[in-house]
Order: C-alpha cells, then structure tokens, then sequence
C-alpha cells in the first residue's frame, strides 16, 4: 500500500493512493486473545512503514501512542518491535553483513503473559 504524508496531520504518514509505494510482507507466528505476533519484512524503507500498514489493516502495534487506540495494558514503553535480523550490504567493502539480536526481555515477559491466558 502507499504512504504519503497524512492529510490530517503533517506529524503522522498515512496509506495514500498518491503516496510512495511500500512493501510490507508479513507471517503469522502466533495468535493471541486480542493480540498477533507477527514476523514482518519490507521491501521498501518507508517512514513509519511497518506502523502504518499494520494500524491500516486493524493490527496497530502495541505500545504506539500515534497509530494506534492506545491500547497497552502492559505498560510497555514505546513500541512492541524489535528488529530481530538486518542484511545489508557494506557501503565500503560490498560484503554482505547479517545482525541479529535475540527479543528484549520486556518483550518476552508480554508473550509469556499472553501465552499465559
């Protein structure tokens, strides 16, 4: 879906027929009562992409006090994503570099919570 700057709110990006294309691929891991855990991968590098195409099709990311309801029962600070792997290529030397970070423990501690109901 295309994002462009919203019309309503120059601080917010929004899904715009005029708007840039963005690629959001997305799977999902887990279903929860009320809440998805989802792996996603863009294609494209959009402001706020994954956040606005998620809040666009009814999952807003928990923890997203602009795109979302403000839902967050569990007072987690800021938003529940977490860039578990970034590929890239080095601008200098052209190889291929791969980073991975294992889930925060605030993150693991709301899925256990979750699994946990």
């Amino acid at each position: 879906m295309p994002i462009a700057r919203s019309t309503k709110d120059r601080k917010k990006m929004a899904v715009a027929k005029d708007g840039k294309n963005a690629i959001t691929h997305f799977k999902v891991l887990e279903r929860f009562e009320g809440y998805t855990l989802l792996e996603v991968k863009i294609e494209t590098g959009r402001t706020h992409q994954i956040r606005v195409h998620m809040s666009h099709i009814g999952y807003p990311v928990v923890g997203d006090m602009v795109y979302s309801n403000g839902k967050n029962p569990f007072g987690v600070e800021g938003q529940m994503l977490h860039s578990y792997k970034l590929v890239f290529r080095h601008p200098i030397t052209d190889k291929t570099l791969e980073l991975q970070a294992p889930l925060p423990q605030y993150f693991e501690k709301v899925l256990e919570i979750l699994r946990n109901k």
